[in-house]
């Protein structure tokens, strides 16, 4: 067992214990109440807050700094951070849509040492750590011709780039949830996921899920090539892309570009 695996199994059971009752009790108006902005400046659902809530609990035991959409950075003075997105997909469970996911990443020295992250509502779980062995899970796919890809749904500012990327693939999903996407490409079940140009992924959104790509043998970049790093100002974005293979991230980025 790695050093945090319990730790981490720990948060994404208060989570999901979370989740699991605010389905089961609280209306879709209840849920998608905006009760504030959150830590990146962005309106906070109930949900949001209401599932954070245990998991902060849980990381305030152990006195390790937070890094979170919703409350932002907390500084406890530890050389450990702790990055969550206690929700991603919240527009989708809020609304009663089941696709939505937990994501965790241990950060030390701007190194991700270990990542979690659970589909909320089900037994779906990824995790890595950074001294896993690369074992290859994902597809060998090259070019978008003929690719399954998944999309964030577009935009005014990403509709040229979204189309051209549409029309190439044979198959188009859009899940709302940058994270179950990226651990399907992971899985080799999608070949590629990606931000067709809209700066939209927070660190939060990325940490983990780079980490298990990484370690399922995919690749993860921005589009600009800018690092992606821990600093807590949480208006720092950046448009990801994931993929199977090197030479189809590389083609979705200069699809993106053109």
């Amino acid at each position: 067992m790695n050093e945090f695996s319990q730790f981490l199994r720990e948060m994404a059971q208060a989570a999901d214990s979370a989740y699991i009752h605010a389905m089961s009790t609280m209306s879709a108006a209840q849920r998608s109440q905006d009760i504030g902005l959150g830590g990146d400046g962005t309106p906070t659902m109930f949900l949001d807050a209401y599932i954070e809530r245990p998991v902060l609990e849980i990381i305030e035991r152990e006195g390790h700094n937070v890094l979170s959409e919703e409350v932002g950075w907390i500084d406890r003075g530890s050389h450990i951070t702790v990055v969550i997105d206690p929700v991603d997909g919240t527009a989708n469970s809020a609304a009663g849509v089941p696709v939505s996911a937990f994501s965790a990443a241990i950060v030390r020295n701007e190194v991700v040492e270990e990542a979690l992250i659970t589909w909320l509502g089900t037994s779906y779980a990824r995790s890595a750590h950074k001294d896993d062995a690369i074992v290859s899970r994902v597809s060998t796919r090259t070019t978008v011709d003929g690719a399954s890809l998944s999309m964030l749904r577009p935009r005014p500012s990403t509709w040229t780039a979204w189309s051209s990327l549409a029309q190439r693939a044979e198959r188009m999903r859009i899940l709302g949830s940058s994270v179950i996407e990226g651990a399907l490409v992971a899985d080799g079940a999608i070949d590629a996921f990606c931000d067709p140009g809209g700066d939209i992924h927070r660190i939060v959104d990325l940490a983990a899920i780079s980490l298990i790509v990484e370690k399922s043998g995919g690749h993860v970049r921005d589009l600009h090539d800018r690092p992606f790093t821990f600093d807590p100002d949480l208006s720092k974005r950046w448009s990801g892309i994931i993929a199977g293979t090197r030479e189809l991230v590389d083609e979705i980025a200069g699809l993106i570009k053109a």
